[in-house]
């Protein structure tokens, strides 16, 4: 008889990028790394590469619906991702559903541009992100650009990113990773989680391909937290394999290129 092996799981919510670098294909690479099971409920598809996004085609709210139903009801996800949605009716579904299943250790990415400069959600979108899924979430992950926006701060020092992420935590009821990756003096992320700070360190790599950065490390997060570490220990983890496939130098596509998401496997070769 074959012993049942039991796999911890994760859901990414998020739109699908067709150059397999960011959305739906980077968050499945970087779960299937982690060793947890992955799922997706797919929020739009695009047409885009390294140089830009050319087309956005969103799901309709009720196959939207559909996708999370048929999700929840059969393999209920011991973690969420949140990545791209570009419209109100859509986040309103998203809201709905998870407050209906009583979804847990949410990470929302508040993706709004896309690496190239591409916008990827609608103005009315953000309200409705900030009051719809913040509240939801364990823990917000925004770079620099999506903070200043969040707390209405222009975010130019150590000093600002803490009082960015303190007002978005003060706001919304959710923790927050502030990513220092945009700042020009450090790459250092700052975590707030429930008026504790704890600064993660980092370096920057030389490496200017960089797409897919932020829906990585959400989905490393997501990962690590559907295995039971705790918040600290899954940013920990998660910076330290992003780390690990900018380091790997993945060199693909005219414009900013996708990382490494498999550099364990394939590191050496």
């Amino acid at each position: 008889m074959v012993k049942e092996k039991q796999m911890k799981t994760a859901l990414t919510i998020a739109g699908s990028d067709s150059s397999g670098g960011a959305g739906i294909q980077a968050d499945i690479k970087t779960m299937t790394m982690h060793g947890v099971y992955a799922m997706s409920v797919i929020t739009a598809l695009t047409a885009q590469n390294t140089l830009g996004v050319r087309e956005i085609s969103d799901s309709t709210p009720e196959f939207l619906k559909a996708q999370l139903d048929a999700v929840f009801q059969d393999i209920f996800p011991d973690s969420v991702k949140i990545g791209m949605v570009s419209s109100r009716d859509l986040i309103e579904v998203i809201a709905d559903r998870l407050i209906y299943y009583g979804a847990k250790n949410i990470v929302v990415d508040p993706v709004m541009v896309a690496t190239s400069g591409s916008a990827l959600i609608r103005t009315d979108a953000i309200k409705a992100l900030v009051e719809k899924l913040l509240p939801l979430a364990m823990v917000v992950t925004p770079n620099i650009p999506e903070a200043e926006i969040l707390s209405d701060m222009k975010i130019g020092s150590r000093e600002d990113m803490v009082n960015a992420a303190r007002d978005i935590q003060e706001h919304y009821g959710c923790s927050v990773l502030l990513k220092g990756g945009h700042c020009v003096n450090h790459a250092n992320d700052l975590l707030c989680e429930g008026g504790r700070l704890t600064w993660f360190d980092g370096k920057r790599i030389d490496n200017p391909n960089t797409h897919g950065t932020g829906c990585t490390l959400s989905s490393a997060i997501a990962s690590n937290l559907a295995k039971g570490f705790s918040l600290a220990e899954s940013v920990q983890r998660a910076k330290d394999y992003l780390s690990g496939a900018l380091a790997d130098g993945l060199d693909l596509g005219r414009g900013s290129g996708p990382l490494n998401h498999a550099f364990i496997i394939t590191g050496g070769m």
